[in-house]
């Protein structure tokens, strides 16, 4: 048997977006794995902050380490310090979140590469960590024995943007959690509204931090276009604030939709299947997306489905959601206008949603994790 080290940071300091990745994808890992030995490398935290092991076989690794400082050691002062002193004696090392730190020499590595939005929309990424990506993932992309990419799309920029080997990189899709399901008790969906301010609403939700990348200010614009042509539509943005999330304040400024748009600010994800369920559509324009899982956690919830025709959406969304150009705020338009009123495509997408989210779980990510695994170790 082997002993396995998950850098399990993520997870612990993010709830959504890649923290959720590593969160859902270990413990799903459970139940396919009580053989092998695993470690959860946890920077920031001390023993003490950690919640009960998932299983026996599932050993806490804290260091008080922040992620901050240890960049600082490994990145940029580039210290030969292996990860191996923190978690013990390790066989391979799975980095889940872009970087490699260094390693023992013996030590088998694996890479996962969400994204390379600071490349393809270099526009919309903060500087200063644009600036240390481009750094440090060429250099964990060359390092690692193997890359896992999050689509098809992510897979072919690795390929195209850093040279990487085809056979050197898996695509392992997400999954949709059990939770995410249509609810269609009232009481619990006035809940919902009462709690984020949209009692008695028709709203299009959109889910994912406030920054550039995600195109909320070309979704306002449509939005003004659709009230002003009768649609009586409210819009729901549940995510947290990024960088650049000021750009959002002149476009409602410049169309007058104060108040019509509504940020919720992060949402917690118990809330989420109610807020998918109670939207008239989900809009996901963005301008770059390594997988963009809320399409598949709407699609679970019979939420319609808008999205771009770019990176790797398309990929993800399948035949379950209108494509639309996500620099043209008339295909924005004319995409929310048809799916107010035409109940025919809308019972369409629904239906065709509950079939594509079923492609995506948890437990068939982690089985196919647990493969690469063992490919790597020779087992």
């Amino acid at each position: 048997m082997h002993t396995i080290a998950i850098d399990y940071t993520p997870a612990w300091e993010q709830t959504a977006g890649i923290g959720r990745y590593a969160r859902e994808l270990t413990t799903a890992l459970v139940s396919h794995d009580q053989a092998n030995t695993y470690r959860l490398f946890v920077a920031g935290a001390s023993s003490a902050d950690l919640p009960a092991s998932l299983a026996p076989n599932f050993i806490w690794k804290p260091t008080l380490a922040t992620p901050r400082w240890l960049a600082r050691l490994w990145h940029r002062a580039r210290l030969p310090l292996p990860v191996d002193l923190f978690t013990g004696r390790i066989d391979l090392f799975h980095a889940t979140d872009f970087v490699l730190p260094p390693t023992l020499p013996a030590t088998r590595t694996l890479l996962t590469v969400h994204d390379l939005s600071f490349l393809r929309v270099p526009e919309t990424a903060s500087p200063p960590l644009k600036a240390y990506l481009d750094a440090v993932v060429p250099r964990s992309v060359s390092r690692a024995d193997h890359i896992l990419a999050d689509s098809a799309a992510t897979k072919r920029d690795l390929i195209d943007l850093y040279r990487a080997r085809e056979a050197k990189i898996t695509v392992l899709y997400s999954g949709v959690n059990k939770r995410y399901r249509r609810i269609n008790d009232e009481a619990i969906l006035e809940v919902m509204r009462a709690k984020y301010g949209l009692t008695g609403l028709e709203y299009v939700l959109s889910v994912g931090t406030v920054q550039p990348r995600k195109n909320y200010a070309r979704v306002i614009e449509a939005l003004a276009m659709l009230r002003a042509a009768g649609h009586d539509l409210h819009y729901a943005i549940a995510g947290g604030k990024g960088w650049l999330e000021d750009e959002i304040h002149p476009a409602l400024d410049r169309t007058g939709m104060s108040p019509f748009v509504h940020l919720l600010g992060f949402v917690d994800d118990e809330d989420l299947p109610a807020l998918y369920s109670g939207a008239c559509m989900l809009v996901l324009p963005s301008l770059y997306e390594g997988f963009g899982l809320p399409l598949l956690e709407a699609m679970a919830c019979g939420s319609p489905v808008i999205t771009s025709n770019i990176s790797s959406l398309p990929e993800v969304a399948g035949e379950a959601a209108l494509l639309i150009d996500p620099y043209d705020v008339n295909a924005i338009f004319n995409a929310m206008a048809a799916l107010d009123v035409d109940f025919t495509l809308r019972t369409r997408l629904t239906e065709a949603g509950y079939q594509q989210a079923e492609k995506f779980t948890w437990d068939r990510s982690a089985a196919q994790l647990l493969s690469i695994y063992e490919n790597l170790l020779g087992a």
